[in-house]
């Protein structure tokens, strides 16, 4: 009974799951009721259920049935007024859509206007993109054109990383980016070309740009100079000649702004209109090279190879010509394109980044000063010009003046010059010794008429003279010295000036400029004028009185030497007192010469008398001797007092010293020819004859053709002479061997073998006539007496000799 009543309250439970709970789920419920046993009691509940609610329907639905009824009866009517309304909607749609066919067509076309403004706006959204790429694109093609290589650059750089990223993929963007490789390589290798071409000019213009420079500094020291002049008026120095202007180069093309913020030669005075080497020289090239493979990333490159070029053109200038010694053209040319060369290097240090660094210059300098001076020591070795080689270093000198305003070292080119003085002072030597050797042979070896005032003047003018004596006298009058004098004098003075020339400029000092000139100068009279004067002495046909001459002539030119002293101390302002200042050897060298002088005019004279003896022709076989002296003597003796008569200007001791040489020289060579071998016999009569001419040698001595001997000191020349003869004529034999030997002998300067060869002759001569006169009794006893004399001197020499 209760699982009954458990059974009736779940089905009612089910039940009220079943009204109450919504259709989805009952699933659950109605599993639980298949699941039991009492699936049969449920359906017979749930039918019970079913018939009370349909009980409960139709008490409701009869309930309201009325209100049904009139319902429908209301809805039949709403029927009609339905049907009414709805033809009334049918044609107020009708006419709706006939009223809405324009609009529609209106609104279609709004809606392509509105898709048109959306294309419109995604098409200007896109042009704004890539008209900039286009326009970028289209600049950098004209400036392609126009050969703007580096603004090109920077627009393809633009063009890359701005504005192609911005624009889009497009066909004609891959297009450029796919030429922007293609445009680089071009702009590199156009902007290489153009620096190709501008190396290749200013190798081409180095000459011009170095003429320009020189120029320049020409001009500054030409300003310099004019203001050292004004400071040193009056002090006697002469300044140098300035040297040609060079001529301006025109070149046109524009330059970088890059270079206008530095020039390379110092201009401060527009006046003079000399233009610098950014003037001459379109240096962008390089600029725009430079910019180029820096933004390209090859600096680096560039710049190796920029130093490369300019290392092959540098050895390439420094190649001098093999004819450059030849003119000066030719070292100024070498010079020009030397200094346009680094005119170009250092405007190029100074007006770019890192392009050339100072030590790359400095190498390059070193480098350029070594093969300057090598080349230089060669080529001016075969020079023989002084005018030539002081030209070539007053260029020497502007071409380190000009590179030392630069910044560059040239102490080195200053002791090449020094080097070049000693040249310069041999050549100066030579040359001087052609002046001197043709003053000499064109001299005519007579004292300087002058017949006015002026021509005195003029004379004392160019050579210091002074004598109280000869400006009292009257003219016509005469210098005692011959045209050579002043000549020479001017000569020295003239290489004087030429040694202050090379040394003007060289950065020394007074003293050693002194010290120059003095050394060269006693070098030229040392060497060059003493050869001359001795080759003027010595040379063929040079008479006597050329050489009395030359000896006045020296006397003045010794006098002189404290003139030539006094004249370098003022123009090179260095007292001559100084305690090291070179002394002039002027005056020993004109006592040289003057002694050669003395020395030849010894031989000339001994010369013409053995010319004169050559003409004696004597009778050794005479029987007596005649009254009168020989002919040849007689103009021996006249030429000799014609001779000593010129004498008057020598010194005393030289007159007297030639007298005194021709005395013992005429004596000696009468002697020898009495003993010579060709003379085998001598009679007593060839003996007297020989004797009067003795005697004329002597009276002549006596006359005293030379004043200033003491007595009869010209006599002693013959006296050897003297004392031969007499002891023959008077046949003294018995007191010369008696007293021979003795300080008081009488015949004290006959020699026993001079009287013993003159004997043995006078022998021979006495036994030719033995045959004729053995019968004469005087002849036998006189070859005995010879025979006895011969035998006793033979005797007496034996004994001296033992």
């Amino acid at each position: 009974m209760a699982q009954s009543a458990d059974t009736a309250a779940e089905h009612q439970r089910i039940l009220r799951e079943v009204e109450s709970t919504d259709t989805n789920c009952l699933g659950p419920t109605l599993r639980s009721v298949y699941d039991g046993q009492e699936h049969g009691l449920f359906m017979e509940k749930l039918e019970g259920r079913i018939r009370n609610h349909d009980r409960e329907i139709e008490k409701m639905c009869n309930h309201h049935f009325q209100g049904f009824v009139d319902s429908i009866t209301e809805l039949l009517k709403v029927r009609g007024e339905a049907q009414k309304l709805k033809g009334q909607v049918i044609e107020t749609n009708r006419k709706l859509r006939n009223d809405g066919k324009e609009l529609l067509a209106t609104m279609d076309e709004l809606t392509q206007c509105r898709l048109q403004q959306r294309n419109i706006a995604t098409t200007i959204d896109k042009l704004t993109h890539c008209l900039p790429v286009l326009e970028m694109y289209s600049r950098l093609q004209e400036q392609m054109r126009a050969k703007r290589y580096y603004p090109a650059l920077c627009t393809l750089e633009q063009l890359e990383q701005s504005c192609l990223p911005r624009a889009g993929e497009y066909r004609f963007c891959a297009i450029m980016a796919e030429n922007i490789p293609v445009l680089r390589a071009h702009i590199r290798d156009v902007s290489m070309s153009d620096l190709k071409d501008f190396l290749e000019s200013i190798r081409k213009h180095s000459d011009k740009i170095g003429e320009t420079a020189i120029k320049q500094a020409q001009v500054q020291s030409s300003r310099d100079n004019a203001i050292t002049h004004q400071q040193r008026a009056g002090s006697g120095r002469r300044l140098r000649k300035e040297a040609g202007s060079g001529t301006e180069v025109d070149q046109s093309g524009g330059s970088p702004l890059s270079e206008q913020d530095s020039g390379i030669l110092d201009v401060e005075d527009e006046e003079d209109d000399v233009p610098g080497a950014q003037d001459l020289v379109d240096f962008s090239p390089v600029y725009r090279c430079l910019h180029i493979y820096t933004v390209l990333g090859s600096r680096d490159t560039f710049e190796n190879y920029y130093r490369k070029q300019r290392r092959k053109q540098a050895r390439l200038v420094l190649q001098p010509n093999s004819n450059m010694h030849e003119t000066l053209e030719g070292y100024r040319r070498y010079f020009n394109q030397i200094v346009g060369f680094f005119v170009v290097e250092d405007h190029v240090l100074h007006t770019t980044r890192g392009l050339v660094n100072r030590a790359y210059v400095e190498e390059l300098w070193e480098l350029a000063l070594s093969k300057t001076i090598a080349a230089l020591r060669t080529h001016s070795s075969y020079c023989t010009d002084p005018d030539l080689i002081l030209d070539l270093k007053n260029l020497i000198v502007l071409f380190a003046d000009t590179l030392q305003g630069y910044g560059f070292p040239t102490s080195q080119l200053f002791d090449m010059l020094l080097e070049l003085r000693d040249q310069y002072g041999e050549v100066l030597l030579k040359k001087w010794n052609r002046f001197f050797r043709q003053i000499l042979d064109q001299d005519n070896y007579s004292p300087i008429p002058v017949a006015t005032q002026e021509e005195y003047r003029r004379i004392a003018g160019q050579f210091p003279f002074q004598d109280p004596e000869l400006e009292k006298m009257s003219f016509p009058k005469k210098f005692p010295f011959s045209e050579f004098v002043p000549k020479v004098y001017s000569q020295l003075k003239e290489f004087i000036y030429a040694c202050l020339k090379y040394s003007e400029d060289l950065h020394l000092s007074s003293t050693e400029i002194d010290d120059m000139i003095r050394k060269s100068t006693n070098l030229l009279l040392t060497r060059t004028l003493s050869n001359c004067l001795q080759y003027a002495i010595k040379k063929k046909n040079v008479g006597l009185a050329e050489l009395v001459q030359i000896i006045v002539n020296t006397t003045h030119l010794e006098m002189s030497c404290h003139y030539l002293e006094e004249f370098i101390s003022n123009i090179t302002n260095v007292p001559p007192h100084m305690v090291n200042a070179t002394k002039l050897y002027g005056t020993s060298t004109f006592k040289d010469a003057r002694h050669a002088a003395e020395e030849e005019i010894y031989t000339n004279l001994n010369l013409k008398i053995d010319q004169f003896l050559q003409l004696a022709d004597y009778d050794w076989m005479a029987a007596q001797g005649g009254g009168q002296a020989s002919d040849y003597l007689s103009d021996l003796i006249a030429f000799l007092c014609s001779t000593f008569s010129v004498f008057t200007h020598l010194p005393g001791k030289v007159a007297q010293t030639a007298c005194m040489s021709a005395c013992k020289h005429l004596s000696t060579s009468l002697l020898q020819l009495l003993l010579e071998a060709d003379v085998r016999q001598v009679s007593m009569g060839a003996l007297q004859q020989f004797n009067v001419d003795v005697k004329e040698c002597e009276r002549f001595a006596r006359a005293g053709p030379v004043p200033g001997f003491q007595g009869d000191t010209l006599l002693l020349a013959f006296i050897d002479l003297r004392q031969l003869l007499d002891l023959f004529i008077q046949w003294d034999w018995s007191t010369y061997l008696a007293d021979y030997g003795r300080p008081s002998c009488k015949y004290l300067r006959v020699n026993p073998h001079t009287a013993l060869a003159l004997l043995e002759k006078m022998k021979d001569t006495s036994r030719k006539n033995s045959v004729f006169s053995q019968f004469r009794k005087n002849e036998r006893d006189k070859q005995k007496l010879i025979d006895t004399v011969v035998r006793q001197l033979r005797n007496l020499i034996a004994a001296h000799q033992s």
